[in-house]
């Protein structure tokens, strides 16, 4: 077990480094010129290689890759181009604002489709079944984004019930789940988040789960008068394994594609954070973000690969 997690260690430090040079190259070559923004329009050609050279843009890419590259080592992303800020700061203080309502609602998909997914596969081809199956498909097919907008106009624009953007009352740096007055600004973000991730885990349990009760050992449990609760508790214990790497895809899924849910709510975290990046320009904010949100997903993936190692006893791995 530890040979193969420190094996599974060594592999993902060759893909954190191709994550390295993916995002600069990709924000490389992304049209548009970010000094341009932080000029003025009687502003000279000096003044702009002025500022290129004070943020290290005046350096070939492959110097600039290298000191970057340093920087990130050491736990410093750069300044902000925008704000004239620490990137470690915005990009690690929005990290943590969108795991407040990504792992929350990964969670709760995870416990719910779990339920609804083993129903669905006993109740096969009954009238909850197929109402289980519609609310999949819908919350497949739904854009987070615009469910995001119906869940405004109702609850926040007509009922008055929610308010319709922010994060909590006094900001994201006092944030607490226990407290309403700062639970309610998550409520329908987390809503818009659930439900793609809630329609994909619970048609992958309800298959899952329906092949496993086909088998022939399910017949054998029954054969021997195991009570179907019993049965249901193996046909859960054999499905898990699929079901963690479920939850850390969506997981990972969430925290980097959470972009049109937390600018339409104006929840500020990574998505959010990125988008206001984008629109600036700010290459070491777009950086940083990039970074951290593809790190994230690989670490999510070797900790679900490890997990999977130690509750699925079929597999078979030294």
């Amino acid at each position: 077990m530890w040979l193969y997690a420190l094996r599974r260690l060594l592999l993902t430090l060759p893909i954190l480094f191709g994550v390295t040079v993916i995002c600069f190259a990709l924000v490389q070559i992304a049209p548009g010129d970010p000094i341009q923004n932080l000029l003025s329009p009687t502003a000279s050609q000096a003044d702009a290689d002025r500022l290129r050279a004070a943020y290290g843009l005046d350096q070939p890419l492959p110097i600039q890759y290298f000191i970057w590259i340093g920087r990130v080592l050491t736990g410093e992303f750069g300044m902000s181009i925008a704000n004239n800020s620490p990137v470690a700061g915005e990009v690690f203080r929005a990290f943590g604002n969108t795991i407040v309502i990504a792992l929350i609602s990964v969670a709760l998909a995870f416990v719910l489709s779990m339920i609804l997914g083993v129903v669905a596969a006993y109740r096969s081809g009954s009238l909850i079944d197929k109402v289980i199956t519609a609310i999949a498909v819908f919350g497949i097919s739904v854009p987070p984004f615009w469910l995001g907008v119906v869940l405004v106009i109702f609850f926040a624009v007509n009922m008055f019930w929610l308010p319709a953007t922010g994060m909590g009352a006094s900001g994201s740096e006092s944030f607490s789940y226990f407290d309403w007055n700062d639970l309610k600004f998550a409520i329908m973000p987390i809503i818009a988040l659930t439900l793609p991730p809630l329609g994909i885990m619970t048609r992958t349990t309800r298959a899952a789960v329906s092949e496993i009760l086909s088998q022939d050992f399910i017949q054998t449990l029954r054969a021997k008068g195991l009570s179907e609760m019993s049965i249901m508790l193996h046909a859960v214990r054999n499905v898990m394994p699929a079901a963690v790497a479920m939850f850390g895809l969506q997981l990972g899924y969430l925290i980097g594609g959470s972009v049109l849910v937390e600018t339409v709510f104006t929840w500020p975290g990574t998505g959010f954070l990125l988008n206001k990046a984008i629109l600036t320009r700010d290459i070491p904010l777009l950086q940083g973000t990039i970074l951290v949100l593809a790190t994230a997903f690989v670490l999510i993936n070797l900790l679900v690969d490890l997990i999977q190692s130690i509750i699925d006893p079929r597999i078979k791995r030294s």
